[in-house]
């Protein structure tokens, strides 16, 4: 039920902050804004201002908007008002202006990252599940319930760790940039150590939950207790109960419940299960059950299931910056989701990364009503995250997009003569070309994740 109520109110804001930053620029430039639509289509609602004599407009469909400015170029312009067209302006100005719907998005991102960072959020703590054998965590010499500090991403400072997401962003940026991440363990009666994870042996097309498995970091730490049992799994067949303690399996030692996961999965060989023996603790005793896992296909492989809850919930924290660190920290956000989205761009533009990384209007409509459901913050999170993408989206030196209108200029600014009409007109229908290709693959992710 959430799902399009989320998606329209984040599309509809995202579009009109970066309309806004247009509209804002140009009339502080002296041009005069002719329209201020937010989506296409028949108007819903109008009204026009008498101090600018704007005209602002809802439409049917809020999938888009625009600035209509007054320019000779779309149609005759009174003399006497010709300094106020948009193609009359100076070269800084037009740029300018340009700039502004991109720049109002970035900014938006940082105000929403710094709002969810002051707001505070409950995160699970930078404590490490025990990785699967032969991950790159396992080969490392990671285990169950290593506390990480701090991060170092290749050559770069390290960072101070907070939280488990922490962790996995650090991960990704040194997997998309190809670096070896340090991570720097201790605290409580942990030593203090350091292990290193060679992500820049991996060949990382796409950034997706297969990547964090090959890592071997997926999850956070959880004790190993059982949760609700279902009445007719395997698990209640077996005679486990509601907070059982798992020592072993099979004579291995348990660390934490994501290992027990692993164990329970890899259970089925050739489509047949093997039947386990847990050594558990329950009200101080120490008992033994065999339990005999079900087969489950999962896609084109099968998997052993218990039908019961495994792993307590993870340690969180409170996270949450005061007034200067908050704002601090939402731009560096922005910074690097910035960063990261353009070399993602660009390893897809070489072939180094998969298109299937690009997301169209299903995808950000199911993470949208996902992201409301959890709550007011996550869905900050998750509108700073379109907004980032948006606006770092608009300055590429696409034709009809902003950053399209800047490589214009930029020739204009370097050879003193704007791009000639042919031209220009060349380069348009290549770039609703290009851009309707974008999409086209993006919305055909969108079904393949969503219904494949």
């Amino acid at each position: 039920m959430l799902t399009l109520p989320a998606f329209i109110l984040a599309i509809s804001l995202l579009i009109a902050v970066h309309e806004y930053g247009h509209y804002r620029v140009a009339l502080a430039c002296g041009v005069k804004v002719l329209r201020f639509s937010i989506g296409f289509g028949k108007p819903l609602w109008r009204w026009q201002s008498r101090r600018t004599s704007t005209e602002f407009v809802l439409a049917m469909f809020p999938v888009g908007g625009y600035v209509k400015m007054l320019d000779e170029r779309e149609g005759p312009v009174e003399p006497a008002q010709r300094h106020l067209a948009f193609n009359t302006q100076s070269l800084r100005r037009r740029m300018a202006i340009v700039v502004a719907g991109p720049a109002a998005n970035l900014l938006l991102a940082v105000l929403l990252y710094a709002a969810v960072n002051w707001i505070g959020v409950q995160l699970a703590a930078p404590v490490l599940a025990h990785p699967a054998v032969g991950t790159l965590a396992h080969q490392a010499g990671l285990k169950g319930g290593d506390r990480v500090r701090h991060v170092t991403i290749g050559t770069d400072t390290p960072h101070e760790v907070v939280s488990f997401e922490d962790v996995r962003w650090a991960l990704t940026r040194g997997a998309l940039q190809g670096e070896d991440v340090l991570l720097q363990m201790g605290g409580g009666d942990q030593p203090a150590h350091d292990v290193l994870l060679k992500l820049s042996t991996l060949e990382i097309t796409e950034v997706d939950a297969a990547l964090f498995a090959r890592i071997g970091l997926s999850a956070p730490f959880t004790r190993p207790l059982i949760g609700e049992v279902m009445s007719d799994g395997a698990a209640a067949q077996a005679g486990l109960l509601h907070g059982d303690e798992v020592l072993a399996i099979n004579q291995q030692v348990v660390m934490d419940g994501q290992q027990i996961r692993q164990i329970i999965r890899s259970a089925v060989t050739d489509g047949r299960a093997s039947s386990q023996v847990w050594t558990i603790r329950r009200q101080g005793q120490d008992l033994e059950i065999r339990l005999m896992p079900r087969v489950v296909a999962e896609g084109d492989r099968t998997v052993g299931r218990i039908g019961a809850f495994v792993g307590a919930p993870p340690e969180m924290l409170m996270v949450r910056y005061g007034l200067f660190d908050g704002l601090l920290r939402g731009l560096t956000q922005t910074w690097d989701v910035s960063v990261l989205t353009l070399k993602m761009m660009g390893k897809m533009l070489i072939g180094e990364a998969s298109v299937k990384n690009l997301s169209g209007p299903l995808t950000i409509a199911d993470y949208a009503g996902k992201s409301a459901s959890l709550g007011f913050t996550q869905y900050l999170i998750f509108l700073a995250l379109i907004s980032v993408s948006l606006g770092v989206l608009n300055l590429l030196p696409l034709p009809i997009l902003d950053g399209g209108h800047l490589m214009y200029y930029l020739w204009e600014g370097a050879t003193g003569r704007p791009v000639p009409d042919r031209w220009m007109d060349r380069l348009q229908q290549g770039g609703i070309v290009l851009l309707t290709v974008m999409m086209s693959i993006a919305l055909f992710n969108d079904v393949t994740r969503l219904f494949g």
